[in-house]
This record gives structure tokens, sequence and C-alpha cells, in this order.
């Protein structure tokens, strides 16, 4: 009877044993996969500026215009829109990034007034969707954007406060369409402002986030964050799911979208301010410190190439470590190497600095 009891107890332990080095194996299998899913190689920086490849040698066969000044003034701004040689005109967007509470490092609305008063312009955004945002909602969005003194300079319109719109992603690998705020389709030219920083789940937010990520509605912000395959926030939950590259490709993709539904770049223009750069976008409620000094105001109608050229001057700059890997540690490149791909501007630029002209 001893013995019985005691075989029982060895089949008991053994098929527990059993058991638990089975879900062992399956556990490990899964964490292979998983790890192999969301394995992405890192791109190394290159500058892309003709003066750069020329001494180098390196060839190529295009190349987009950026402007320059190192004046962060309401005066530099202007003169970085008038290089461009165009205006904006109809019912212009004006399209920036609102910040999150508590973040201070978002654009001055001092600093953009009197561009957003010359163009007539409206302030748009769409709401967030991750949780603990101030912007996930039409109502407390719409008060940090005055708290933040948006509405103190004009009008501001949350573009996806009753929903979104589908446009088309021609040439994608990752998107068929992109879920845009419907509002969007009442403007009849946009004017890119953008905060240049770091990101902490792209690497950097740069011209193609704010027109990608930041013309999104609620739900098209997890679809770019999913690769398509998720509409309901949050981006946490997507981000869990998605290889980086298919993510920041996604947003490649989505901002090609809005650049081709605005006459395929006719009724759309960019600058960035690098000015105040954090590792942290303006999303982030309490950001990582400012350690790099403030560069100056960018502008071309090459949203690629402005990114590209801003990140160059990132790289260039003895204070950019942290920036730097920031940008590297998520392949944040990858927005402008996917961007090339598909036939959507240029990384190879030529940079005039307006203040020698």
């Amino acid at each position: 009877m001893e013995s019985e009891k005691k075989t029982k107890g060895k089949k008991f332990l053994r098929n527990i044993l059993i058991t638990i080095g089975g879900i062992v194996v399956v556990l490990v299998i899964a964490y292979l996969i998983y790890n192999r899913h969301m394995h992405y190689e890192i791109e190394p920086h290159e500058s892309y500026n003709v003066d750069v490849m020329d001494q180098e040698g390196r060839s190529y066969s295009d190349y987009s215009t950026v402007y320059m000044t190192k004046d962060i003034s309401p005066e530099g701004l202007m003169r970085a829109y008038d290089a461009l040689g165009v205006e904006v005109t109809g019912k212009v967007a004006v399209k920036l990034s609102t910040g999150e509470a508590g973040n201070p490092n978002h654009l001055d609305p001092q600093l953009i007034k009197d561009l957003v008063h010359r163009v007539d312009g409206t302030i748009v955004e769409c709401n967030t969707a991750y949780s603990g945002s101030k912007r996930l909602e039409t109502e407390m969005h719409m008060q940090v954007a005055k708290d933040h003194g948006f509405t103190d300079i004009a009008e501001v319109d949350i573009m996806d406060r009753d929903g979104h719109m589908v446009i088309p992603v021609e040439g994608g690998t990752i998107l068929s369409e992109n879920w845009v705020g419907q509002n969007l389709a009442n403007y009849d030219s946009v004017l890119v402002l953008t905060h240049f920083k770091g990101h902490p789940m792209g690497g950097f937010g740069g011209a193609l986030k704010n027109i990608s990520i930041g013309i999104a509605s609620n739900e098209g912000k997890v679809r770019i964050h999913s690769g398509g395959k998720m509409t309901k926030p949050t981006i946490t939950k997507a981000a869990l799911i998605t290889n980086q590259d298919v993510f920041t490709g996604a947003m490649a993709e989505a901002a090609k979208s809005v650049y081709d539904y605005e006459g395929h770049g006719e009724k759309i223009v960019f600058i960035s301010v690098m000015n105040r750069m954090s590792v942290d976008c303006d999303c982030v409620s309490e950001p990582a410190e400012v350690d790099m000094h403030d560069i100056g105001i960018f502008a071309s109608l090459d949203p690629v190439a402005l990114d590209q050229a801003c990140i160059d001057k990132v790289f260039e700059a003895e204070d950019g470590g942290s920036l730097q890997n920031r940008i590297l540690s998520k392949n944040g490149l990858h927005i402008l190497s996917h961007a090339e791909e598909i036939g959507f501007g240029n990384r190879t630029y030529q940079l005039i600095d307006i203040d020698e002209d």
C-alpha cells in the first residue's frame, strides 16, 4: 500500500514537471518568435547635404532645396517662409503640435503669431491615442491649447472632433489607406509648423511625423502604430505587436498620403524650428531636460529633405549625443529611407543659408 502511494506520488510529480517543462518550451519558442518579429537593423547616419556628398565623391541624381536661418524669431520665421517663394492660399490650416499638458517645449505662440496672422490661418490638430494624455478627447485638448496660448493667437480646430475620413495611400507597402481628421477637407492649403525634437517611439519628431501621426485621427494614429492592423487605442498596445520598421514605414506612407491629398505637394509647405530640443517629444508631459543648443529655422517644399537636413544638423552638433542616440536606438532614419523607397521626396538636399544671402 505504501509503495503504491509512493508510485502515484512519483507519477504525479513527473506529470507536474512535464507540464511545467512544456509550458517553459512554449514560452521560449514564443519569445524567440516575438524577438525575431520585432527585430530591426539600425541604419547608420550619413549626411545627404549635396556639399558633403560632393566632397565625399558620392553620387546623386536629384535633390531638393532646404532654406535655413539661425534667427529664431518671428522675423526669422517670416523670412524662412518667404524664401520658399510660394504662398499658401484660401482657407489655410496651420498644422502644429499644441504640446502635452506640462510640457514647455512646444512652439511658442508668440514666435509663430505673425506668420499665422499673415496667412490668416486656423491652427489644426487631432486628438491623441495614448493613455494618460490630456489631449485624448476634444474638450480636454482644447483646454490644453488654451493653456499653452494657442487660442489667444488664432482659432483652433481639432480636426477629428466629429470623426475621420479615409484617404488613399499610393505606392505603399504597409498601408493602403490613411484615416485622418475629417475636417482636413475644409481647408484649401496647409502650412506645417514643426518643432523638431526627439521622440520616445519614433526616434525623432519632424515634418513627416507632424503630417502622419499629427493629422491622423485618434483611430488613425493606432492604425499607423500597428501597421494597419489595429484601430482602437491605445498606441502602447499597438507598439507591443508591431515591428519598429513597420511603424516608421507606416508613418512615411501616411505622410505621403497627406502630401498627395494636398495636390501632390502643391498646397502644402513645411517649416521646422530646431530649438528647445529634448530626446522626448512635445507629447510627453514630463520630458527629459533640453541638453542641446538651439540651431535655427528650416523650410522646404519637400518634408523628406527637410527632416534629413535637421537630422544632419543634429549629427553635426557636438552636444547632440543624447538625441543622436535616441534617433539611432529607435532606427528613426528608416522613415526617411522608406519614404524614398516609395517615391516620396528626396533625402538629398541643397542647404541655402538665407542669413548669408
